[in-house]
């Protein structure tokens, strides 16, 4: 079983930043497939991005693409959500999510695990 805490979240002015951080344990997660997603009220949950296992393959919703990065450090089970440059539109909840298998990295019914999330706020 895998336990996902994501922090960072808060109220930040628009072209601010945040990094969200994502501490996994009960096993380590260097093998699973590691995703943001974010859910705003009222809406589906929604992909942000995605990090492979060994860090060398990444991929991002378009709307965030140039100013969020996401990044992993397996010694730590830890995976990161740098935000830049944010936009009152990227207020949400954001979850951590992992999984294993090899499936779909942008359907949120293809992870296996989650956090409780974090909510992000962007003021005008």
């Amino acid at each position: 079983q895998v336990q996902l805490v994501e922090s960072g979240g808060g109220t930040v002015q628009a072209g601010g930043s945040l990094r969200l951080s994502c501490a996994a344990s009960g096993r380590t997660v260097s093998s699973f497939r590691m995703g943001w997603f974010r859910q705003a009220p009222g809406k589906d949950r929604d992909f942000v991005a995605v990090i492979r296992p060994s860090g060398d393959y990444t991929f991002y919703k378009d709307l965030v693409k140039g100013r969020f990065t996401i990044s992993r450090d397996n010694a730590k089970n830890t995976v990161y959500l740098q935000m830049n440059s944010l936009k009152p539109e990227d207020t949400a909840v954001y979850y951590c999510a992992a999984k294993i298998r090899p499936t779909s990295d942008y359907f949120y019914a293809n992870y296996d695990y989650w956090g409780q999330g974090t909510q992000v706020t962007v003021s005008s």
